[in-house]
């Protein structure tokens, strides 16, 4: 039986991070248990990392915003001698399936971008202070900080040496923030990423590979001395205490997993889930301090730490389900009252972080390697933050008009504010903006209608879903589109709904999602890498891969 990939996790169980808070600065140590991997078959020597690892630290940097507030400057370190980081453990990528790599890539980036994301939207700057080895995703974690401090010693270095020892490429978006980000000349760029034993010193600050190198005697009070002196500088309003994360409440079984607010059914014989979001049973916080009592609990933060748990069991749990189809059921009104609450208090330090989280959310669906539709049927509550599910899928279809037998109230869609720029894309566009990139003038038009509960004929005609039926046509329409779907090719289907999700602007966030889906589904498919005589297979053996030196 295929083991069950778990999202969740809470400090109690962490085996491989260590975080020690000292007021205002946090000291995020990785200290990896050997034996603490993922799956049989391999050790993290070396401060190595799977999947894993990398789920706690997606907890800690979760909790480090909501239960740590208080928090402005967090420092990633080595609880190791000699080494900081060897990167993405090799044998469990060499004995990993195909799909299982591409998932544990894809999660490490968005835990990437989350915590190099946290300064901008959360006011938490993130210090790397390496000391030791410092290689591939290793070199990738410190790359996703905001400031890298380099030991001046033999031992200490970085480097990207994935091409010349494995035949692959960095997966966490080591080359884009290289050149992107860190704006490393191309030609000293394409010297790092060929050569095995990386930069060491003052010639990794000179080449902008690192921000500071120190010598070894006084690297540990530097560092101490920096993140207090970005503690100090910081604009980040003072917070006396988070909310706690409480554990989610889910039950699984075989047909699907049941949480507060969110309802996954797998339909394995027709190769799709069913995700029904719940909107709230219960009128929003009166204030903001009535929303910090309720905490984890409240609507608005439940739904979206369901959602994102849900989307992610989906993807790695259930991968031969090619198809999610978004449903909702609900009071519109209940769910723009909830949203408008923390709309209305961006300056909140809580209503911030809730907003941030369902922007990070979103991005996880716009994300998803598979179809996504969503079908907006009588009793639904399209609305706010559940509305983006309308422009994130690939196709909309709503219900027009009475259907018979059907006592719900009448399909709608209902846009807020926030539509307009609270939950921007990858390419930091609206998903408003982007749907209609060709003509921006509607996106102006559309404004006029926030608040209004848009029924399925003014839906339709202002673009905000693909197709409306009625009652006759509905379950018809309905039927052919998913039994089309399911005769494509996944791999035609991929390909095609990465190309068309993403218009508009290119950034640093898409180029790497778009580069890591490009090299990851040619070069980690191919024999130079993972084949028996491949560089993935023979590292460690003395023996160098074997490669088809035809260049295609």
């Amino acid at each position: 039986m295929t083991k069950v990939i778990d999202f969740q996790t809470d400090p109690s169980k962490y085996r491989h991070w260590k975080v020690d808070y000292d007021g205002p600065i946090a000291w995020l140590s990785m200290d990896v248990d050997e034996k603490g991997g993922l799956f049989d078959g391999y050790e993290l020597k070396l401060n190595s990392y799977d999947l894993g690892v990398d789920i706690e630290l997606a907890d800690v940097v979760q909790r480090m915003r909501f239960e740590h507030p208080e928090v402005k400057v967090v420092v990633m370190k080595s609880a190791k001698d000699k080494v900081f980081c060897a990167g993405a453990n090799i044998r469990m990528l060499g004995g990993a399936a195909h799909s299982h790599k591409v998932n544990f890539c894809k999660f490490t980036n968005e835990t990437r971008n989350t915590f190099e994301s946290a300064l901008a939207d959360s006011g938490q700057n993130y210090i790397c202070a390496v000391k030791g080895a410092c290689a591939g995703g290793g070199y990738e974690l410190a790359l996703a900080c905001n400031h890298i401090m380099l030991t001046d010693d033999s031992t200490s270095s970085v480097a990207l040496p994935e091409v010349p020892l494995l035949a692959v490429l960095p997966g966490t978006g080591g080359l884009t923030r290289v050149t992107d980000k860190r704006k490393v000349r191309r030609d000293l760029a394409d010297v790092f990423c060929s050569i095995e034993e990386g930069v060491r010193g003052k010639r990794a600050v000179q080449w902008r590979l690192v921000d500071e190198v120190f010598p070894n005697s006084t690297f540990d009070e530097s560092v101490v001395e920096r993140a207090k002196e970005f503690a100090e500088k910081s604009d980040k309003a003072d917070v006396a205490k988070g909310i706690d994360l409480t554990p989610i409440e889910r039950s699984f079984a075989e047909d699907g997993v049941t949480y507060s607010t969110v309802e996954v059914a797998l339909n394995r014989e027709e190769n799709r889930a069913t995700v029904t979001i719940k909107g709230p049973d219960a009128d929003a916080p009166a204030d903001m301090d009535a929303f910090v009592t309720e905490g984890a609990a409240t609507w608005m933060l439940r739904c979206a730490r369901e959602l994102d748990d849900a989307i992610l069991h989906l993807r790695n749990n259930e991968k031969e389900l090619g198809l999610i189809e978004f449903q909702t059921q609900g009071d519109p009104e209940k769910v723009i009252e909830h949203e408008a609450l923390l709309l209305a208090n961006k300056d909140h330090w809580l209503a911030n972080e809730v907003l941030q989280y369902w922007k990070r959310v979103l991005k996880r669906v716009d994300m998803t390697s598979r179809s996504l539709v969503a079908i907006v049927e009588h009793g639904s509550c399209f609305a706010g933050p559940l509305a983006e599910l309308l422009w994130s899928v690939d196709r909309s279809y709503m219900m027009l008009e009475e259907f018979d037998g059907d006592n719900r109230p009448l399909a709608t869609v209902t846009m807020s504010e926030g539509n307009f720029g609270t939950y921007p894309m990858s390419n930091d566009l609206t998903r408003l903006e982007t749907r209609f990139l060709g003509t921006p003038e509607q996106v102006e038009k559309l404004k006029s209608s926030i608040g209004e509960a848009l029924e399925a004929d003014a839906a339709e005609e202002l673009g905000l879903v693909t197709y409306a039926y009625d009652d006759i046509d509905w379950e018809d329409e309905v039927r052919l589109f998913m039994e089309e779907r399911a005769s494509f090719s996944p791999d035609a289907m991929t390909g095609m709904e990465a190309n068309l999700r993403f218009a508009g602007p290119e950034t640093m966030e898409t180029r790497i999602f778009g580069r890591l889906t490009a090299w990851q589904n040619w070069i980690f498919q191919r024999p130079n890498a993972v084949g028996p005589e491949g560089a993935l297979q023979r590292y460690g053996t003395g023996v160098r891969g074997k490669y088809d030196m035809e260049r295609v």
